[in-house]
């Protein structure tokens, strides 16, 4: 497995345990994002790509941080893994109006459509990033 492989999975395998962890962090309110992972349907790959990069435009036209894209290299049959923001209801509403506006698809017509383009996906909810450090005084507090 090439290092590339073996630090993308190291940190799936992180991001898997936070989000287990999740209940531990109460008392403090933790940043959290979404890890997605995608399986692209044979010959949708640009349009996928596409697809995403025009919602990407409103995200940033709205002011959400930039989702952080993987490409697949080597080793397990993912495609990309995207790391984004967790939207609260509010923002998520103002993007849905914003995409609409540029004559996108939106709600559930817009999940339809996504499905089109792949075989699978896996969305997990996370809390993060934190370094070690962190996450060793949050598990340590009294």
């Amino acid at each position: 497995m090439k290092p590339l492989t073996h630090a993308l999975s190291a940190a799936l395998i992180s991001v898997a345990a936070l989000a287990a962890a999740l209940p531990a962090f109460a008392q403090d309110k933790p940043r959290t994002a979404m890890v997605a992972i995608y399986h692209v349907a044979p010959g949708k790959q640009l349009e996928f790509l596409r697809w995403m990069a025009a919602r990407e435009g409103v995200d940033k036209e709205a002011g959400i941080a930039a989702t952080q894209w993987y490409a697949h290299l080597d080793g397990d049959s993912w495609d990309y893994v995207a790391i984004a923001p967790d939207l609260d209801d509010a923002t998520s509403d103002k993007v849905d109006e914003m995409v609409r506006k540029r004559g996108l698809t939106a709600g559930p017509k817009a999940g339809l459509e996504f499905r089109t383009m792949i075989s699978s996906h896996t969305d997990t909810y996370v809390a993060g990033p934190y370094s070690a450090a962190e996450l060793v005084d949050r598990y340590t507090r009294p």
